[in-house]
C-alpha cells in the first residue's frame, strides 16, 4: 500500500489527541474507517505506531519518531500549496520589467513600482534598461514580461496601454534667432525649424522618438538636414549647445540642464510623444496584469 497525505493527516490527528473518537470528530469522520486507515498505515510502514488499550491510546518509540517526520512532511505540503496559490494570485514569483534611457520614468511610474513592492514584498522585480525596439524583441521573444516604452507600430501579438503624454519641444541654443519668432503663445512652429539643421536619435538608438520627428517635419513640409545623430537626449542637448543645429525631444527631457540651452513647447497640437505599457497578448503571468493595473491607477 502506498501511503498518502490523509494517512498522515489522521495519524497526526490521533497522536494530538491520543483519542480515536475525538480525533476522528476533528477530522469529520466516524471511528471504524479511522481505525482502519491507522492499521493500513502502520502495515504500510512495518511498526506498531500506537497501543491501544479500552482505556488509553499512546504512541509508540517508531510512533514517535514517525510523527515528528509527518509533521515535517503535512507541513512542508502545506507551504507547497500555500506558495502555489499565492503565485496564482500573482503575490510572488518574478517580474522582468523593461524601460528605456531615453523615457525618463515619471514621477508616478516609480511611486507605482514602490506600492508593487509594498504590496507583494515576494515578488522579485527584475528592472532591465532596454531601447525601445529591445524591448519589443524582448517581449516577443519572452525575456521581458512588461515594457515601458515609446511605441511606435506594435506587432499584433503585443497589447499597450497609455501612461501618459510627454509633449515635444524644441531645443535650441539660447543665442539662436530663431527664438525671436516664438509666438505670443510662448510656441514655437516646426516650419520655423525647416531650413536649420538637426540633431536626432540614431537609428541604432531604437528611440520611438526618432520616427515622431521625422513625421513631424514631414507634416510641416520639408525633410530634416541631419546634422548629427546620438544616442543619447544628454549628448543631443550637449550637441545642440556646442552649434551642430536644432533638435525636438520630449519635455521630460527638459530636466537635463546643459547651460546655453533653451527647451520650446511646439505649437502643433500632434507635437506629444506617449508612454505606454507594453505587455503580449497571451501572457499568462497574474503578476503582469497586477502590475500594469496599479501603473495605471497611478496615472489615471
Amino acid at each position: 500500500m502506498n501511503i498518502e497525505l490523509r494517512h498522515l493527516r489522521y495519524f497526526v490527528a490521533v497522536a494530538d489527541t491520543l483519542h480515536f473518537g475525538k480525533a476522528a470528530e476533528r477530522l469529520g469522520m466516524s471511528q471504524p474507517p479511522l481505525s482502519q486507515q491507522i492499521r493500513q498505515l502502520e502495515d504500510a510502514v512495518g511498526a506498531r505506531l500506537l497501543t491501544r488499550t479500552n482505556r488509553r491510546v499512546a504512541l509508540t518509540e517508531p510512533g514517535r519518531v514517525f510523527l515528528a517526520e509527518a509533521r515535517e512532511i503535512l507541513a512542508r505540503t502545506d507551504h507547497a500549496v500555500d506558495l502555489v496559490r499565492r503565485a496564482q494570485r500573482g503575490e510572488l514569483g518574478e517580474l522582468r520589467i523593461g524601460f528605456t534611457r531615453s523615457t525618463p520614468l515619471s514621477q508616478d511610474i516609480p511611486g507605482a513600482i514602490f506600492a508593487f513592492r509594498q504590496r507583494f514584498p515576494a515578488v522579485h522585480l527584475q528592472l532591465e534598461e532596454m531601447n525601445s525596439l529591445q524591448q519589443i524583441d524582448a517581449l516577443l521573444e519572452r525575456r521581458l514580461q512588461v515594457g515601458i516604452l515609446r511605441p511606435g507600430t506594435l506587432p499584433k501579438t503585443l497589447l499597450s496601454k497609455r501612461l501618459f503624454r510627454d509633449p515635444l519641444v524644441a531645443v535650441v541654443r539660447s543665442d539662436h534667432p530663431v527664438l525671436q519668432r516664438v509666438n505670443t503663445r510662448g510656441k514655437l512652429s516646426m516650419k520655423m525649424l525647416a531650413q536649420e539643421p538637426f540633431v536626432v536619435f540614431s537609428r541604432s538608438a531604437g528611440a520611438g522618438v526618432r520616427e515622431q520627428v521625422m513625421n513631424l517635419c514631414r507634416e510641416a513640409g520639408f525633410a530634416p538636414r541631419i546634422s548629427q545623430e546620438a544616442r543619447e537626449a544628454s549628448t543631443i542637448i550637449g550637441l545642440v549647445a556646442a552649434g551642430f543645429g536644432v533638435a525636438v525631444l520630449p519635455q521630460s527631457c527638459d530636466h537635463i540642464h546643459v547651460e546655453g540651452v533653451t527647451y520650446v513647447p511646439l505649437a502643433e497640437a500632434n507635437a506629444m510623444s506617449e508612454i505606454h505599457v507594453v505587455y503580449r497578448d497571451d501572457e499568462r503571468s497574474p503578476l503582469v496584469p497586477r502590475f500594469v493595473q496599479l501603473l495605471t491607477v497611478a496615472k489615471s
